[in-house]
Protein backbone atom coordinates (compact mmCIF):
# COMPACT_ATOMS: atom_id res chain seq x y z
CA UNK A 1 0.00 0.00 0.00
CA UNK A 2 2.72 2.21 1.03
CA UNK A 3 4.27 1.60 -2.94
CA UNK A 4 1.34 3.20 -4.37
CA UNK A 5 0.81 6.37 -2.22
CA UNK A 6 3.56 8.32 -4.74
CA UNK A 7 1.16 7.33 -7.66
CA UNK A 8 -1.67 8.58 -5.55
CA UNK A 9 -0.24 11.73 -5.02
CA UNK A 10 0.74 12.64 -8.63
CA UNK A 11 -2.58 11.80 -9.27
CA UNK A 12 -4.20 14.35 -6.73
CA UNK A 13 -1.24 16.60 -8.09
CA UNK A 14 -2.75 16.45 -11.40
CA UNK A 15 -6.24 17.07 -10.61
CA UNK A 16 -4.35 20.14 -8.64
CA UNK A 17 -2.88 21.36 -11.92
CA UNK A 18 -6.03 20.76 -14.16
CA UNK A 19 -7.90 22.96 -11.32
CA UNK A 20 -5.67 25.72 -11.22
CA UNK A 21 -5.12 25.87 -14.98
CA UNK A 22 -8.71 26.03 -15.42
CA UNK A 23 -9.40 28.88 -12.89
CA UNK A 24 -6.90 31.22 -14.76
CA UNK A 25 -8.63 30.19 -18.30
CA UNK A 26 -11.62 30.91 -16.65
CA UNK A 27 -10.68 34.32 -15.39
CA UNK A 28 -9.35 35.42 -18.57
CA UNK A 29 -12.58 34.68 -20.50
CA UNK A 30 -13.98 36.48 -18.22
CA UNK A 31 -11.60 39.91 -18.44
CA UNK A 32 -13.43 42.54 -18.97
CA UNK A 33 -17.03 41.93 -18.41
CA UNK A 34 -16.39 41.42 -13.91
CA UNK A 35 -13.55 43.09 -12.31
CA UNK A 36 -11.00 41.43 -9.91
CA UNK A 37 -13.43 41.72 -6.77
CA UNK A 38 -16.64 40.34 -8.39
CA UNK A 39 -14.77 37.50 -9.67
CA UNK A 40 -13.63 36.87 -5.92
CA UNK A 41 -17.11 37.45 -4.50
CA UNK A 42 -19.06 35.01 -6.96
CA UNK A 43 -16.27 32.42 -6.25
CA UNK A 44 -16.27 32.54 -3.03
CA UNK A 45 -20.37 32.24 -2.93
CA UNK A 46 -20.07 28.92 -5.36
CA UNK A 47 -16.85 27.74 -2.59
CA UNK A 48 -19.31 28.22 0.29
CA UNK A 49 -22.11 26.46 -1.06
CA UNK A 50 -19.57 23.67 -1.72
CA UNK A 51 -17.80 23.39 1.43
CA UNK A 52 -21.32 23.73 3.65
CA UNK A 53 -22.80 21.16 1.64
CA UNK A 54 -20.08 18.98 1.50
CA UNK A 55 -20.04 19.08 5.69
CA UNK A 56 -23.13 18.37 5.71
CA UNK A 57 -23.21 15.30 3.72
CA UNK A 58 -19.80 14.21 6.15
CA UNK A 59 -21.36 14.79 9.52
CA UNK A 60 -18.92 17.48 9.99
CA UNK A 61 -20.42 21.05 10.48
CA UNK A 62 -20.22 20.58 14.08
CA UNK A 63 -16.28 21.00 13.72
CA UNK A 64 -16.68 24.35 12.85
CA UNK A 65 -16.06 27.12 15.92
CA UNK A 66 -15.98 31.20 16.26
CA UNK A 67 -13.60 31.27 19.32
CA UNK A 68 -10.64 32.11 17.16
CA UNK A 69 -12.96 34.48 14.40
CA UNK A 70 -9.80 37.03 15.12
CA UNK A 71 -7.32 34.81 14.21
CA UNK A 72 -9.57 34.14 10.64
CA UNK A 73 -9.85 37.22 9.70
CA UNK A 74 -6.16 38.28 9.79
CA UNK A 75 -5.59 35.31 7.50
CA UNK A 76 -8.63 35.76 5.25
CA UNK A 77 -7.30 39.37 4.76
CA UNK A 78 -3.86 38.21 3.83
CA UNK A 79 -5.47 35.48 1.36
CA UNK A 80 -7.77 38.47 0.14
CA UNK A 81 -5.09 40.61 -0.58
CA UNK A 82 -3.05 37.79 -2.61
CA UNK A 83 -6.19 36.64 -4.41
CA UNK A 84 -7.16 40.11 -5.54
CA UNK A 85 -3.60 40.74 -6.66
CA UNK A 86 -3.42 36.82 -8.34
CA UNK A 87 -6.49 37.62 -10.52
CA UNK A 88 -5.53 40.89 -11.88
CA UNK A 89 -2.58 39.50 -12.63
CA UNK A 90 -3.73 36.97 -14.85
CA UNK A 91 -6.15 39.81 -16.87
CA UNK A 92 -2.93 41.98 -17.15
CA UNK A 93 0.29 40.16 -17.83
CA UNK A 94 0.83 36.46 -19.74
CA UNK A 95 -0.71 33.32 -17.91
CA UNK A 96 2.85 31.83 -17.77
CA UNK A 97 4.60 34.94 -15.95
CA UNK A 98 2.25 34.59 -13.70
CA UNK A 99 2.47 31.31 -12.65
CA UNK A 100 6.41 31.59 -12.81
CA UNK A 101 6.01 34.23 -10.21
CA UNK A 102 3.64 32.84 -7.73
CA UNK A 103 5.96 29.80 -7.91
CA UNK A 104 8.27 32.49 -5.87
CA UNK A 105 5.83 31.59 -2.72
CA UNK A 106 7.79 29.22 -0.98
CA UNK A 107 10.98 31.59 -0.83
CA UNK A 108 8.78 34.22 0.86
CA UNK A 109 7.42 31.78 2.96
CA UNK A 110 11.72 30.82 4.14
CA UNK A 111 11.86 35.03 5.02
CA UNK A 112 8.82 35.52 6.96
CA UNK A 113 8.81 32.19 9.25
CA UNK A 114 11.46 33.63 12.09
CA UNK A 115 9.41 36.81 12.16
CA UNK A 116 6.14 34.72 12.30
CA UNK A 117 6.96 31.22 13.86
CA UNK A 118 10.62 31.91 15.25
CA UNK A 119 12.47 29.65 12.58
CA UNK A 120 15.93 29.86 12.28
CA UNK A 121 17.11 31.15 8.95
CA UNK A 122 19.88 29.04 8.13
CA UNK A 123 22.59 29.58 5.20
CA UNK A 124 21.05 27.01 3.05
CA UNK A 125 17.89 28.65 3.52
CA UNK A 126 19.12 31.90 2.52
CA UNK A 127 20.84 30.54 -0.88
CA UNK A 128 17.32 29.16 -2.04
CA UNK A 129 15.98 32.33 -1.19
CA UNK A 130 18.99 34.40 -3.67
CA UNK A 131 18.05 31.72 -6.25
CA UNK A 132 14.39 31.93 -5.86
CA UNK A 133 14.56 36.12 -6.52
CA UNK A 134 17.28 35.11 -9.29
CA UNK A 135 14.79 33.59 -11.17
CA UNK A 136 12.04 36.31 -10.25
CA UNK A 137 14.74 38.58 -11.32
CA UNK A 138 14.59 36.66 -14.85
CA UNK A 139 11.18 36.08 -15.31
CA UNK A 140 10.45 40.14 -14.73
CA UNK A 141 12.95 41.26 -16.49
CA UNK A 142 12.15 44.43 -15.59
CA UNK A 143 12.62 47.73 -17.28
CA UNK A 144 13.65 50.32 -14.60
CA UNK A 145 11.95 53.32 -17.17
CA UNK A 146 8.63 51.86 -16.67
CA UNK A 147 7.13 49.21 -14.03
CA UNK A 148 5.10 46.66 -15.11
CA UNK A 149 1.76 46.58 -11.92
CA UNK A 150 1.04 42.88 -13.62
CA UNK A 151 4.40 41.71 -12.54
CA UNK A 152 3.82 43.70 -9.50
CA UNK A 153 0.92 42.63 -8.68
CA UNK A 154 1.77 38.76 -9.21
CA UNK A 155 5.20 38.87 -6.88
CA UNK A 156 2.71 40.55 -4.15
CA UNK A 157 0.47 37.82 -4.27
CA UNK A 158 2.80 35.20 -4.05
CA UNK A 159 3.97 37.31 -0.83
CA UNK A 160 0.35 37.84 0.31
CA UNK A 161 -0.02 33.65 -0.22
CA UNK A 162 3.57 33.19 1.79
CA UNK A 163 1.89 34.70 4.97
CA UNK A 164 -1.38 33.21 4.91
CA UNK A 165 0.40 29.64 4.44
CA UNK A 166 2.21 30.49 7.89
CA UNK A 167 -1.32 32.07 9.53
CA UNK A 168 -3.46 28.57 8.28
CA UNK A 169 0.47 26.58 9.87
CA UNK A 170 -1.35 28.55 13.14
CA UNK A 171 -4.57 27.94 12.76
CA UNK A 172 -4.66 23.98 11.84
CA UNK A 173 -3.00 23.80 15.90
CA UNK A 174 -6.22 23.04 17.19
CA UNK A 175 -8.36 23.92 14.28
CA UNK A 176 -10.57 21.32 12.03
CA UNK A 177 -9.66 22.31 8.05
CA UNK A 178 -13.99 22.45 7.76
CA UNK A 179 -13.60 25.15 9.54
CA UNK A 180 -10.71 26.84 8.06
CA UNK A 181 -12.53 26.46 4.92
CA UNK A 182 -15.71 27.51 6.21
CA UNK A 183 -14.53 30.57 7.20
CA UNK A 184 -12.52 31.17 4.57
CA UNK A 185 -15.68 30.99 1.98
CA UNK A 186 -17.23 32.89 4.34
CA UNK A 187 -15.00 35.67 4.85
CA UNK A 188 -13.78 35.79 1.63
CA UNK A 189 -17.35 36.50 0.15
CA UNK A 190 -18.28 39.38 2.57
CA UNK A 191 -14.98 41.19 1.88
CA UNK A 192 -16.13 40.11 -2.18
CA UNK A 193 -19.12 42.12 -1.94
CA UNK A 194 -17.62 45.08 0.35
CA UNK A 195 -15.39 45.81 -2.29
CA UNK A 196 -17.36 46.02 -5.17
CA UNK A 197 -20.35 47.50 -3.66
CA UNK A 198 -17.78 50.38 -2.90
CA UNK A 199 -17.80 51.92 -6.45
CA UNK A 200 -21.33 52.00 -5.99
CA UNK A 201 -21.88 49.38 -9.01
CA UNK A 202 -22.04 45.90 -9.51
CA UNK A 203 -22.11 43.58 -12.66
CA UNK A 204 -24.41 40.45 -12.45
CA UNK A 205 -23.91 37.49 -13.80
CA UNK A 206 -25.08 36.90 -17.14
CA UNK A 207 -25.92 33.45 -18.94
CA UNK A 208 -21.89 34.25 -20.96
CA UNK A 209 -20.22 34.43 -17.67
CA UNK A 210 -22.09 31.95 -15.03
CA UNK A 211 -20.41 28.90 -16.32
CA UNK A 212 -17.15 30.50 -15.91
CA UNK A 213 -17.95 31.71 -12.40
CA UNK A 214 -19.22 28.45 -11.33
CA UNK A 215 -15.83 26.81 -12.88
CA UNK A 216 -13.83 29.39 -11.02
CA UNK A 217 -15.44 28.76 -7.88
CA UNK A 218 -15.89 25.03 -8.31
CA UNK A 219 -11.73 24.45 -9.28
CA UNK A 220 -10.71 26.82 -6.32
CA UNK A 221 -12.25 24.57 -3.69
CA UNK A 222 -10.70 21.58 -6.18
CA UNK A 223 -7.15 23.05 -6.48
CA UNK A 224 -6.97 22.79 -2.22
CA UNK A 225 -9.03 19.69 -1.58
CA UNK A 226 -6.23 18.08 -4.48
CA UNK A 227 -3.17 19.81 -3.20
CA UNK A 228 -3.79 19.28 0.28
CA UNK A 229 -4.40 15.48 -0.33
CA UNK A 230 -1.41 15.12 -2.33
CA UNK A 231 1.11 16.68 0.03
CA UNK A 232 -0.43 13.87 2.84
CA UNK A 233 0.39 11.20 0.50
CA UNK A 234 4.17 12.18 -0.63
CA UNK A 235 6.59 14.44 0.98
CA UNK A 236 6.83 18.56 -0.39
CA UNK A 237 9.93 17.32 -2.11
CA UNK A 238 7.72 14.83 -4.65
CA UNK A 239 4.78 16.87 -4.63
CA UNK A 240 6.42 20.09 -5.74
CA UNK A 241 8.06 19.27 -8.80
CA UNK A 242 4.97 17.94 -10.39
CA UNK A 243 3.15 21.27 -9.48
CA UNK A 244 6.00 22.71 -11.49
CA UNK A 245 3.97 21.30 -14.89
CA UNK A 246 1.49 24.07 -14.55
CA UNK A 247 4.26 26.15 -15.95
CA UNK A 248 4.81 24.43 -19.57
CA UNK A 249 0.72 23.56 -19.41
CA UNK A 250 -0.28 27.48 -19.18
CA UNK A 251 2.53 28.84 -21.11
CA UNK A 252 1.20 26.23 -23.82
CA UNK A 253 -2.71 27.50 -23.60
CA UNK A 254 -1.34 31.09 -23.74
CA UNK A 255 0.54 31.08 -26.43
CA UNK A 256 -1.91 28.66 -28.19
CA UNK A 257 -5.43 30.38 -27.52
CA UNK A 258 -4.32 33.98 -26.46
CA UNK A 259 -1.08 34.61 -28.50
CA UNK A 260 0.62 35.50 -25.59
CA UNK A 261 4.90 34.88 -26.10
CA UNK A 262 7.05 32.26 -24.94
CA UNK A 263 10.76 33.40 -23.96
CA UNK A 264 13.40 31.36 -22.90
CA UNK A 265 13.76 33.74 -20.36
CA UNK A 266 10.49 32.24 -18.80
CA UNK A 267 11.73 28.38 -18.24
CA UNK A 268 15.55 29.54 -17.25
CA UNK A 269 13.60 31.94 -14.48
CA UNK A 270 11.24 29.38 -13.50
CA UNK A 271 14.46 26.82 -13.17
CA UNK A 272 15.78 28.90 -10.64
CA UNK A 273 13.18 29.27 -8.68
CA UNK A 274 12.44 25.79 -8.92
CA UNK A 275 16.12 25.07 -7.21
CA UNK A 276 15.84 27.35 -4.69
CA UNK A 277 13.04 25.73 -3.39
CA UNK A 278 14.24 22.12 -4.14
CA UNK A 279 17.42 22.82 -1.78
CA UNK A 280 15.41 24.03 0.93
CA UNK A 281 12.92 21.27 0.88
CA UNK A 282 16.06 19.12 0.59
CA UNK A 283 17.30 20.21 3.33
CA UNK A 284 14.68 19.46 6.13
CA UNK A 285 12.47 22.10 4.99
CA UNK A 286 9.23 22.32 8.17
CA UNK A 287 5.60 22.06 6.79
CA UNK A 288 4.50 25.47 5.97
CA UNK A 289 7.33 25.95 3.62
CA UNK A 290 5.92 22.54 1.79
CA UNK A 291 2.28 24.34 1.39
CA UNK A 292 3.27 26.61 -0.99
CA UNK A 293 -0.21 27.55 -2.64
CA UNK A 294 -3.13 28.48 -0.95
CA UNK A 295 -5.31 29.98 -3.39
CA UNK A 296 -8.42 27.93 -1.70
Amino acid sequence: MTSQRPLAAAAWMTGAIAAFTAMAVATRQIKGVHDTFEILAYRSVVGFVIVVTGAALLGQLGRVRADRLGSHAIRNILHFTGQSLWFWAITMIPLAQVFALEFTSPIWVILLSPLVLGERLTQRKLLSAALGFAGVWIVAHPDFTTIDPGVLAAVGAAFFFAATTLMTKALTRGEAVVGILFWLTLMQAGFGFAAVLGDGKITLPTLATLPWLVLIGISGVTAHLCLTTALSLAPASSVVPVDFARLPLIAVIGATFYAEPVEMTLFIGAGLIFVGIWINLRSGASAPQASHVTKS
